[in-house]
C-alpha cells in the first residue's frame, strides 16, 4: 500500500488553522497537530530531554520529570538564539514522529500536518501540497487578544516574527479565507480536489 499524500496546513497566528484542521478531521482526514505533538515529545523523548538539559541546564525539567514550561518560556522569550536552539532540538524529532505517524494512516487518501512554521523551517519541501489559512490582520489580532487574554501590542510582536501573509499565500497551493466567509465550502472544494490527485 502506498503511503497517503502529505498535505501541509499553515497560517499566521489567529488565522484559524485549528478550526480548519477540525473540519478536515470531520471529513475523516487524519490531522497531525505539530504544536501538541511537540509538547508531548518534549515530555517523553529522551533525546530532546537530554539535549534541552545540555543546552539550558537541569532546571528546564522539574523534579517530577515534567518540562518546566515557565523556565523554558523565560529562556526563549527575548532570546532569538535560544529559540532557534530549542527549535533545532525539537523539530527534527517532530519530523521523524510525523513520518512514523503517516505510515500508520494506511486507509487515508491524504493526511494533514498542521504547523505555523512550515515555510520558516524548510518543512514545506516534505509536502505534496500546502494549504494556507488567512484572515485580515485586524480580525486575527482580535481573535488572539480574546483567546489568549493578551494585549494588541503583544500580538503584533508575535506577528512580526512570522512570515508575511502575502508571502505565505504566494507559496501555497490552496488558500482558505477565514474572515467572515463561509469556510466549510472552501474546505470541501479543496478536499474534493485532493481526492482527485
Amino acid at each position: 500500500m502506498s503511503k497517503p499524500l502529505s498535505i501541509g496546513l499553515t497560517g499566521g497566528i489567529g488565522s484559524g488553522k485549528s478550526l480548519v484542521a477540525d473540519f478536515f478531521r470531520q471529513l475523516g482526514i487524519p490531522v497531525y497537530t505539530s504544536d501538541i505533538e511537540a509538547k508531548k515529545l518534549m515530555q517523553t523523548d529522551d533525546l530532546i530531554r537530554s539535549s534541552l538539559i545540555e543546552a539550558f541546564g537541569e532546571s528546564v525539567y522539574l523534579k517530577s520529570g515534567d518540562l518546566n514550561r515557565v523556565k523554558l518560556a523565560e529562556v526563549i522569550f527575548s532570546n532569538n538564539e535560544a529559540l532557534k536552539k530549542v527549535n533545532a532540538i525539537v523539530h527534527p524529532q517532530v519530523r521523524l514522529h510525523f513520518q512514523e505517524w503517516v505510515l500508520k494512516q494506511t486507509e487515508a487518501p491524504y493526511v494533514i500536518q498542521e504547523s505555523a512554521i512550515i515555510f520558516d523551517t524548510g518543512l514545506y519541501k516534505n509536502f505534496d501540497k500546502i494549504i494556507t489559512v488567512t484572515a485580515d490582520e485586524s480580525i486575527r489580532i482580535d481573535r488572539v487578544v480574546e483567546r489568549d487574554s493578551c494585549t494588541k501590542e503583544s500580538v503584533l510582536e508575535r506577528m512580526s516574527k512570522q512570515m508575511s501573509e502575502q508571502e505565505r499565500i504566494v507559496k501555497s497551493d490552496f488558500v482558505i479565507y477565514n474572515n467572515s466567509e463561509l469556510v466549510i465550502p472552501q474546505i470541501i472544494a479543496i478536499h474534493n480536489q485532493l481526492l482527485e490527485l
